[in-house]
């Protein structure tokens, strides 16, 4: 058995098997819909359900509070039709769904760019052209089941000089994939990937100005959107706000720094929160998110770009909307869920 799910206001419709998420369903059959995490813990998904009968598998109250969902509003990722469906989403466009491909990876190179965050490089099977938008993600296949999520740090028209995927990785103590990745992982080793995944990237069609809101590895995707925009060569006015907790956070300060010699329209503000007294730091302090509120106290003219830390995602989306004015369907996030965030999405 299978349902018929229409999308409004694009008209567009797919099939949901039996069984089967909203969200599955449409990255199989190439539609566009919004998402991040894809296990109920980022919200990222949330849209109108108009018409039908979906009932929800294990996710966070913070993606969807009871109260939303009693007013109609559903996660597509864990989101399971039982009757034809009607929805409305914000954004489903072709162009945005690139094939969901798997494939092998060979790392090519592993540089520690501060003590807890490696840059990753992938080199990929030759001939092989790996499209996706500056901004998406991909998924490393385990051994046994598991997946960990990475975003590319490099946009795609980089592949053309320099072959392969970049990716920054923080280190969490523990970490099934982390651990091996500082400690016992070397250049030419082989994993798996499969992507692109996510709907963060870079809204092109638009005029207004951007905030780059960035926390920790959060600025691996932003980098990519970055490079993009030199490429094609987009002036809207853009200020990247980057958060970390001490300056060594911000571990490509100097490539920022740099970009902005480059890119007139590019600016940057950095933050740090807990500065120690040996950090050498005289820059701006605090949240990075209320750095951009302190700045920009009028945001509902801007677009905004998060991506970072699920606190930090959530507080700008919940304090730009509530308190500078920022238009809901203004703010596009990849919020970094951990393995800690999504087992509580399933408790």
């Amino acid at each position: 058995m299978s349902f018929t799910v229409k999308v409004e206001p694009s008209g567009r419709t797919f099939s949901a098997n039996e069984g089967e998420t909203l969200l599955a369903a449409a990255i199989r059959q190439g539609i566009g819909l919004p998402y991040g995490c894809k296990d109920g813990a980022c919200g990222s998904c949330k849209c109108k359900k108009i018409e039908g009968v979906v009932v929800h598998g294990s996710h966070q109250d913070k993606a969807l509070s009871a109260q939303e969902e009693e007013n109609g509003l559903i996660l597509t990722c864990c989101g399971v039709p039982h009757s034809d469906v009607v929805l409305e989403s914000r954004q489903v466009t072709d162009e945005s769904a690139y094939p969901i491909r798997k494939m092998p990876a060979r790392v090519s190179g592993l540089v520690r760019a501060s003590p807890d965050v490696m840059l990753m490089t992938l080199q990929l099977p030759a001939n092989e052209v790996f499209k996706y938008h500056a901004g998406q993600y991909v998924e490393f296949l385990l051994r046994d089941g598991d997946r960990r999520s990475y975003s590319m740090a490099n946009a795609p028209h980089t592949q053309a000089d320099k072959p392969g995927l970049e990716l920054h990785l923080r280190h969490s103590p523990g970490g099934k994939f982390t651990d091996p990745v500082f400690s016992t992982m070397k250049e030419k080793d082989i994993l798996r990937i499969e992507g692109p995944y996510g709907s963060f990237f870079l809204r092109e069609e638009s005029t207004k100005p951007m905030v780059l809101l960035a926390s920790g590895t959060g600025f691996a995707p932003i980098k990519a959107i970055i490079e993009h925009m030199q490429l094609k060569n987009i002036r809207r006015p853009a200020v990247l706000y980057w958060g970390g907790r001490r300056p060594q956070d911000l571990y490509m300060h100097d490539w920022v720094r740099a970009k902005c010699e480059e890119l007139p329209q590019l600016s940057y503000v950095p933050v740090v929160s807990d500065a120690l007294p040996e950090d050498p730091w005289t820059g701006r302090t605090g949240f990075v998110h209320r750095a951009v509120l302190q700045d920009l106290p009028d945001l509902s003219g801007h677009q905004v770009y998060a991506c970072g830390a699920p606190i930090v995602v959530d507080s700008a989306r919940a304090d730009f909307t509530a308190q500078a004015g920022l238009p809901d369907d203004e703010f596009f996030a990849d919020s970094f869920t951990t393995e800690a965030d999504k087992a509580k999405a399933a408790a």
